[in-house]
């Protein structure tokens, strides 16, 4: 049986979690709605989480969870007939994701492709799951390289742990029985390239992503006010622009400006299953972060 990738440590002892069960609720979070203080080992693709310090501890990270987190919903209500999840021996798994800035402090967002199984059309950042033995930051490098083709030179950039999500795809129990669940750890890569010097480095792989752009504090903050999950926005600017400039890629390989209507950025997740492009809830998370830090 493979390691567990997410332990817990209740009791003064490390556990892992099994699939079906809500991190937040296990680490007492899931009382209000977050984000929740959690004291963090960031281990060799491992991943352990206290609501206490602990030795080995190397960050204290605010941990969130949609507020229609399906664990949290099968947590409070008996499983109905016929419902059936993963088997007990599968746990939670262990993902990163790349918050990248310029250093002229925009970050980059990519957006799945439409054929892709899980979340497509959705906005976030490069990310994916850490390997068996893999140190996280490698692991954020190698995905951020493997979708947007960006290698940063060793020295030319910093990094600090932003925050932890925890991901259930389908999103919510109305679009059906969730089928993954991870504990996303967001890293802030901050390059000591321009957004231009980047732009001019990037090759997407078509096979993930479909498009790209690169946002600017203001709009991040309009996109990040939508993150509570609710069918309606917070208060938004009156003079955010009509649409955000993207670069698009064509079926042929090459690629095209693209205006991307500033309303996709702000949808917010809908009640049933629906494809329709926006950028999802943990990278709404994850900008809000950003955005503290950049404020620090």
């Amino acid at each position: 049986m493979a390691a567990a990738r997410v332990l817990l440590l209740l009791s003064g002892r490390p556990e892992s979690v099994s699939f079906a069960q809500s991190v937040c609720g296990l680490l007492s979070a899931g009382s209000g709605l977050g984000p929740w203080p959690t004291h963090c080992g960031l281990r060799r693709g491992q991943l352990v989480l206290s609501d206490k310090p602990f030795p080995g501890a190397s960050a204290r990270l605010p941990l969130q969870r949609p507020p229609f987190c399906p664990f949290a919903a099968l947590d409070q209500q008996p499983r109905a007939p016929g419902v059936e999840l993963p088997p007990n021996g599968r746990g939670v798994d262990l993902g990163v994701a790349v918050i990248l800035q310029s250093s002229d402090q925009t970050v980059l967002l990519t957006r799945r492709t439409s054929t892709l199984n899980v979340s497509p059309n959705l906005w976030v950042p490069p990310g994916g799951n850490v390997e068996p033995d893999e140190e996280l930051l490698d692991g954020g490098l190698r995905e951020l390289w493997e979708e947007s083709g960006l290698q940063l030179p060793q020295g030319q950039f910093s990094w600090v742990p932003l925050g932890l999500w925890e991901s259930a795809y389908p999103p919510k129990l109305s679009w059906g029985i969730p089928k993954y669940h991870h504990i996303v750890l967001y890293l802030l890569v901050i390059s000591q390239e321009s957004q231009q010097q980047l732009q001019a480095r990037i090759q997407p792989n078509a096979g993930e992503v479909s498009a790209f752009m690169w946002l600017g504090p203001d709009i991040a903050a309009a996109v990040a006010a939508t993150e509570d999950g609710t069918e309606t926005p917070k208060h938004l600017p009156p003079d955010l622009p009509s649409s955000v400039p993207a670069v698009e890629l064509k079926e042929n390989g090459g690629a095209q400006p693209l205006a991307l209507p500033t309303s996709t950025l702000l949808r917010t997740t809908p009640a049933m299953a629906d494809s329709r492009e926006r950028v999802s809830t943990g990278t709404k998370f994850a900008l809000t972060l950003w955005l503290q830090h950049l404020g620090r």
